[in-house]
């Protein structure tokens, strides 16, 4: 039986009872007063049974609206792959940032005067972010460990390629130095070189546990061969190359270089970078020179070396 019924029925037990004749001024008014009581409690239930009907029906809706939005990903992403296969395919480069500027531009065109402009380039941030992250994951099932000379571009490099490609950074330097609470100068200087190198062995044993992830080394990790294995372990090993004289051009103005001391010039350069050029090589999958390049022109080399070693 529905409210509106009961509500009647009810209504007409009080009426009838009124009609009796019998009962005095007193009683009719409290049969008024009870009567608009069931009047107002049955009205306010029949609109709260509606506005549930009404919220029932808008969560439906709500409900449709993220099945419309999962399959547009899903879409989204399969193209997504396909201009990867594309790009591949016609030897086209892999970075190509002015598209991804033309894209931005055209959301904050489509998205200029509404309402909902802020919430919806958030949501747009993430789902190109999660894109870059389809494309890493299709072009690299792997850690990328850069390698090199200090100040031969690992770091800036590294970078690029994270806002690239959705990638996370390893910075060997900046991690042991959060672990151990204090500089690498004041680490070589507290508890000297051997110290520092037996960090850098544990970080790498802690990578392999890892995927996807841009790692970009100290200058003196490859001086031990159990590294150099660690790295291989589960990536491929990138030379980044710099000529001395580009090498004291980038680092000349740091304090936080210790094996540089007393030879921080050219010359000096020079010949350490010679002392472990062999080792370098002998790590690297790849090798890589930034002198007079573009951070984006390594890039594409870097991605288009890896992609041919890996299709070999």
């Amino acid at each position: 039986m529905d409210s509106n019924h009961k509500s009647k029925k009810y209504t007409k037990v009080l009426n009838e009872y009124a009609g009796i004749g019998r009962i005095n001024l007193r009683e009719r008014k409290f049969i008024a007063i009870i009567r608009e009581y069931i009047r107002r409690k049955f009205y306010f239930f029949n609109r709260r049974v509606q506005d549930m009907n009404d919220l029932e029906m808008y969560r439906e809706q709500l409900a449709l609206c993220d099945d419309k939005i999962i399959d547009a990903l899903v879409e989204r992403s399969k193209i997504v792959e396909k201009i990867m296969a594309y790009k591949e395919e016609y030897g086209m480069p892999i970075l190509q940032p002015q598209q991804e500027a033309k894209q931005a531009l055209r959301l904050e065109e489509k998205l200029n005067d509404n309402k909902y402009r802020e919430e919806i380039m958030d949501i747009f941030e993430c789902i190109r972010m999660n894109s870059k992250k389809i494309q890493a994951r299709k072009l690299f099932d792997y850690n990328i460990v850069m390698i090199g000379f200090m100040g031969a571009g690992k770091s800036t490099v590294a970078e690029y390629l994270s806002t690239m490609f959705a990638m996370e950074v390893v910075e060997m330097d900046q991690e042991i130095v959060k672990e151990e609470g204090m500089s690498i100068p004041d680490i070589f200087a507290t508890y000297g070189e051997e110290y520092f190198r037996n960090c850098e062995t544990e970080l790498l044993k802690k990578m392999q546990s890892r995927k996807n992830v841009l790692i970009s080394c100290g200058g003196g990790v490859v001086l031990r061969e159990c590294n150099v294995e660690q790295m291989k372990k589960n990536g491929r090993v990138v030379l980044l190359t710099a000529s001395p004289e580009e090498v004291y051009e980038r680092v000349k103005d740091s304090d936080d270089r210790p094996v540089l001391a007393g030879r921080k010039n050219v010359k000096g350069i020079a010949e350490l970078m010679e002392a472990r050029r062999e080792k370098y090589e002998a790590a690297a999958d790849i090798i890589v020179n930034t002198d007079h390049k573009t951070v984006l022109q390594v890039c594409e080399e870097l991605v288009q070396r890896l992609t041919e070693m890996d299709g070999e």
